[in-house]
């Protein structure tokens, strides 16, 4: 019985403990040990060999083994709440430093917000003083036409002959510049006209305007008077108005924009890029113009005659301003060139020697923000293309402020595809009703042919000249071109030995020779000139009356070159008399 009694109060002792004995065969075996001690109590026996009366210590030792279960799970208890407390202990400053992160990240974002609400508040008080300032320009633009409006109708005829007769409702608003950057705004006087004369000026001088990005709004400038105010018109003294092409691309060359033009060769074409470009500059800060690189601008021409001609015309609409042209070509020593490129603002030049100054470290052309490709076909059919590529890469991209322009004669797919490469988004300017700018001879020009015998060539060639420079046109100037420098050479030889003033160009002479017979052609000096294909592009020869084709020339783009070297500037319609064989 002593061992049925111990093992009973282990059983409590340990489902105590464990607290894994389930409450319902705790509860029955406390039951049945309740039942075994009273009837021990009641009927008390002595156990074998115990010694011991059940009846006084059973009992007590039940108690003690209760007291010793609840004791062990308060102890349980008291630990899992300490246990408790220390985790609590531990999160605490957990807790603490995330509520700080969230606070300070809260912060943050409210900061953010409060700047950016600041920033477009103040851009949207930029606008609007912007708007507000326009509009005040415009005001006050709006009582100055009607007070020239009432003193044309009190008879004050001559103080309303300034503006056109416009009400407030029909006045447009001036067309500002596409580009930023610049600040061309287009002349009042201009914008008032009726878009009918614009529309007669473009149809009547075939012009044709393509931009590929916005529609075309800025009208062209068909008067010197409608240039930017700070322009110098002073070398258009001598003309009466500017010619298609310079009307057409001044306009959008002035607001920034990359302009391909296509026109005939001696249409004005230098001087049509050669404003803005000056404009430009012009403008620049004076720091910008003379810390870091010096060039800002870079005008490349295939042959050494176009580009002394565009630097002479350059260097005049320079002067004023007080910006340094260059002209930089091969066949001349290349010291002095080194020298006035390192000052230079503006570098026109043929791609030979720029690159060679280039790659002698003697030319930087990373300050360039104004690049020009005259005769850009010319440049391709003479294996120019990758020269022109170098020089390229050495300017900035079209992305970091550099404006482009390129001038051709012809729109081929080889220049096409240049463009393509180095221009944003160029507006395409068209001159004649040759829109696709496809190879074709001027229509204006009345050609023949006759087939003679290579033995009698030259006797018929001086029978020609002396024909037309006959009489009163003894004076007239007539261009003679030869496919090969030795028959230049040996033509020349001959017309002077028949007492005829005459003068040569080709690429054996020096350069110094060839300045000075193309010098005395211009002037007058010597009316006849034989020369190679060096004198078939670009060159600006004032009224030529005779071209004679020698020798046929290899391909038929030469031969339309040789023949338009009747076009001078501004051309004349007497001009298309002449008679190329």
């Amino acid at each position: 019985m002593k061992q049925l009694e111990r093992s009973g109060t282990n059983g409590v002792f340990n489902g105590e403990i464990a607290k894994a004995v389930d409450r319902s065969a705790e509860k029955a075996a406390r039951k049945a040990e309740k039942e075994r001690l009273k009837s021990i109590m009641n009927g008390p026996t002595e156990e074998k060999g115990s010694g011991i009366s059940p009846s006084e210590d059973a009992p007590a030792e039940e108690e003690k083994h209760i007291q010793d279960g609840d004791g062990v799970e308060a102890r349980d208890k008291v630990a899992a709440k300490a246990a408790r407390k220390a985790e609590k202990k531990r999160l605490k400053p957990l807790k603490d430093s995330t509520r700080q992160e969230e606070n300070r990240i809260s912060k943050t974002n409210q900061g953010t917000k409060e700047r950016e609400h600041k920033d477009l508040s103040k851009s949207h008080d930029v606008e609007a003083v912007d708007e507000a300032a326009v509009k005040a320009q415009w005001k006050a633009e709006k009582k100055r036409v009607r007070a020239l409006q009432n003193s044309k109708e009190h008879g004050n005829p001559e103080s309303a002959k300034t503006l056109p007769d416009v009400s407030d409702q029909s006045l447009p608003t001036p067309n500002t510049t596409l580009n930023p950057q610049s600040d061309y705004t287009e002349d009042l006087s201009l914008t008032t006209l009726p878009q009918a004369k614009i529309d007669s000026f473009l149809s009547d001088h075939f012009i044709t305007i393509t931009d590929p990005s916005t529609p075309t709004t800025l009208r062209p400038i068909t008067s010197f008077s409608y240039l930017p105010q700070s322009t110098d018109t002073s070398p258009f003294a001598n003309f009466r108005s500017p010619t298609p092409i310079q009307s057409a691309a001044w306009p959008f060359l002035l607001s920034g924009r990359d302009v391909i033009g296509v026109a005939e060769t001696g249409s004005g074409k230098t001087l049509a890029f050669g404003v803005p470009c000056i404009r430009a500059l012009a403008n620049l800060p004076q720091p910008q113009k003379s810390h870091g690189p010096v060039a800002r601008a870079v005008m490349v021409s295939p042959t050494r005659e176009l580009a002394v001609q565009i630097h002479d015309q350059i260097a005049a609409l320079a002067a004023p301003t007080g910006l340094k042209t260059v002209c930089v070509y091969g066949g001349v020593p290349k010291p002095p060139q080194i020298v006035a490129a390192r000052t230079a603002h503006i570098i026109i030049a043929t791609p030979g020697r720029l690159n060679d100054l280039i790659s002698e470290g003697s030319a930087d052309l990373s300050g360039v923000t104004y690049l020009v490709l005259d005769e850009a076909d010319r440049m391709l059919d003479k294996g120019f293309e990758d020269e022109i590529r170098k020089i390229i890469s050495c300017c900035p991209s079209t992305g970091m402020g550099r404006q482009t322009a390129m001038f051709t004669a012809t729109w081929p797919p080889s220049v096409r595809d240049l463009a393509a490469t180095f221009m944003r988004d160029p507006v395409h300017i068209s001159i004649g009703d040759n829109h696709g700018g496809e190879l074709r001879a001027n229509t204006r020009i009345e050609q023949r042919v006759e087939v003679v015998d290579p033995r009698g060539k030259e006797q018929r060639l001086l029978q020609i000249i002396k024909q037309h420079q006959s009489g009163k046109n003894s004076d007239d100037r007539i261009l003679v071109f030869c496919l090969y420098k030795k028959e230049a050479t040996r033509v020349e030889g001959f017309l002077r030995s028949k007492g005829l003033r005459v003068a040569g160009i080709h690429g054996d002479m020096s350069q110094e020779n060839r300045s000075r017979s193309l010098e005395s052609f211009k002037s007058g000096a010597c009316p006849l000139l034989v020369a190679t294909d060096v004198a078939a592009r670009g060159l600006d020869i004032p009224s030529v009356k005779l071209v004679v084709n020698c020798t046929f020339p290899l391909t038929v783009e030469d031969y339309v070159h040789r023949i338009g070297r009747y076009v001078s500037f501004p051309p004349s319609p007497l001009s298309a008399s002449q008679n190329p064989y």
